[in-house]
C-alpha cells in the first residue's frame, strides 16, 4: 500500500456566523476548499436549555449544492419546503440536495430545549456540477443504526460507511456525484490503513481526540484538525493515541468555477442574481416560522 502525502493542513479556528460561534476549517487561511467540498462548519457543543438556545436556524434557502449535517450529540428538528419533517438524533446524517432550490429550518426541538443537553454537529457543503445545480431538490435522513460499519481486527477502529463504498459495504445515502464519506471512531490500538478511491481528493477532519497519521503527522484538537492529501497513494495510516472521532471525506474534483453568495453556490454571478430573484419570488417554496 502506498500512503498518500499530507498536502495541506488547517486549524479549525472559531468564526462568527451571525450570532453563532463555530469552528471553520474550510474555507480558512490557505485552504479555500478541497474540491468538491467547499465549506465545513463544526458547531458546538452548545448547552441547550430553556434559557439558552444559540443554534436555532429559522427558514432559509439553498440552491446549487448539497448541505449535509452529521449530528454528533443532541437532537435537531428538520423541516423543509418539500414537506419533510424529521427529528435528527446523535449519530444520524441528514443529506439535503438543494438543487434548484429548497427552503429549510433546523434547530433543537421543543422537547430537547425543555429537557436540556448538549448540541454538536458538522455541517458540510458538497458542491454540485453545473449539470446538477438545477436538478429537483431532495432530502435524505439516515439513522445511526442503519449505516453499515467496518471494524478493524483489533476492534480499535470503527468506520461507519455513510456514502459511497468501503470494504464491500455501501453507504445508505444516494449520491449525485462520486464521493465517499466515512465517520470514524478509534480507541488506542494498532495502526490501521484507511483506503481511498483513486482520483478523489481526500481530507480527514478530527472531531475530538488525537490521531497519528502515516507514523509522523499528528492531528490534534489543539493544533491542526484537518489534513488534505496529495493524490499519490492508496490511502493513509491512522492510529489513535487517545479516544478519537473523525470524518474521512473524498470526492472527484469538479474543477468548475464557483460563484457563491450566502446560501447559494452557482457557477456565475448571473446565476447568483437569478437565485436571489427566484427565492424572493417564492420559486423555492415556503416554510412557516
Amino acid at each position: 500500500m502506498r500512503t498518500r502525502t499530507v498536502h495541506r493542513r488547517a486549524k479549525s479556528n472559531y468564526v462568527n456566523m451571525g450570532p453563532i460561534r463555530l469552528r471553520q476549517p474550510i474555507p480558512s487561511f490557505g485552504v479555500t476548499d478541497v474540491d468538491p467540498f467547499i465549506l465545513l462548519h463544526h458547531y458546538g457543543p452548545y448547552e441547550i436549555n430553556s434559557k439558552s438556545n444559540p443554534f436555532d436556524l429559522g427558514p432559509h434557502p439553498h440552491r446549487g449544492f448539497e448541505p449535509i449535517t452529521f449530528l454528533i450529540q443532541g437532537e435537531q428538528l428538520h423541516r423543509d419546503s418539500l414537506g419533510n419533517e424529521s427529528l435528527v438524533t446523535a449519530g444520524d446524517v441528514q443529506w439535503t440536495t438543494a438543487g434548484n432550490g429548497i427552503v429549510h429550518a433546523e434547530g433543537p426541538c421543543k422537547e430537547f430545549i425543555k429537557r436540556g443537553g448538549k448540541l454538536e454537529g458538522i455541517q458540510l457543503w458538497l458542491n454540485l456540477p453545473a449539470s446538477h445545480k438545477m436538478m429537483a431538490p431532495a432530502y435524505q435522513h439516515i439513522k445511526n443504526k442503519e449505516f453499515p460499519k467496518v471494524i478493524s481486527e483489533d476492534s480499535s477502529l470503527t468506520l461507519k460507511v455513510v456514502a459511497g463504498e468501503y470494504e464491500g459495504k455501501n453507504g445508505m445515502i444516494v449520491t449525485q456525484t462520486d464521493v465517499n464519506v466515512l465517520w470514524g471512531n478509534a480507541n488506542v490500538g494498532k495502526q490501521s490503513f484507511i483506503k481511498v478511491p483513486e482520483r478523489q481528493n481526500v481530507l480527514i477532519y478530527l472531531i475530538k481526540g488525537c490521531l497519528e497519521i502515516n507514523d509522523v503527522e499528528l492531528l490534534t484538537e489543539e493544533t491542526d484538525r484537518m489534513f488534505s492529501f496529495d493524490n499519490d497513494g492508496d490511502g493513509f495510516a491512522v492510529k489513535a493515541t487517545t479516544s478519537s472521532e473523525f470524518l474521512v471525506l473524498s470526492g472527484i474534483p469538479i474543477k468548475e468555477p464557483i460563484a457563491s453568495h450566502g446560501p447559494f453556490v452557482m457557477n456565475t454571478a448571473e446565476e447568483i442574481n437569478q437565485a436571489i430573484y427566484d427565492f424572493q419570488k417564492g420559486k423555492m417554496g415556503y416554510l412557516s416560522e
